[in-house]
């Protein structure tokens, strides 16, 4: 016998019904998963303007150095 006839006749001998229905919970740990990563993904939204004075004092730092780049590209 083949691997593929020994994995198909202890298939058939397991006695399982609707193999679909047990894959449907791979699917929702996956959308889950997805869920939990968009969360984490949508906290990081707007984090520049909780600290504008920060970039308020970077940009004026630092806003001779933008000038002097923009040249040339």
């Amino acid at each position: 016998m083949t691997l593929a006839s020994l994995v198909a006749l202890a298939a058939e001998e397991s006695g399982h019904g609707n193999v679909a229905l047990e894959t449907v919970v791979f699917g929702i740990i996956a959308i889950a998963v997805f869920g939990v990563l968009a969360l984490v993904t949508l906290s990081y939204r707007n984090v520049a303007n909780r600290h504008s004075h920060k970039a308020e004092a970077y940009a004026a730092k630092h806003a001779n150095d933008v000038q002097q780049a923009g040249h040339g590209h």
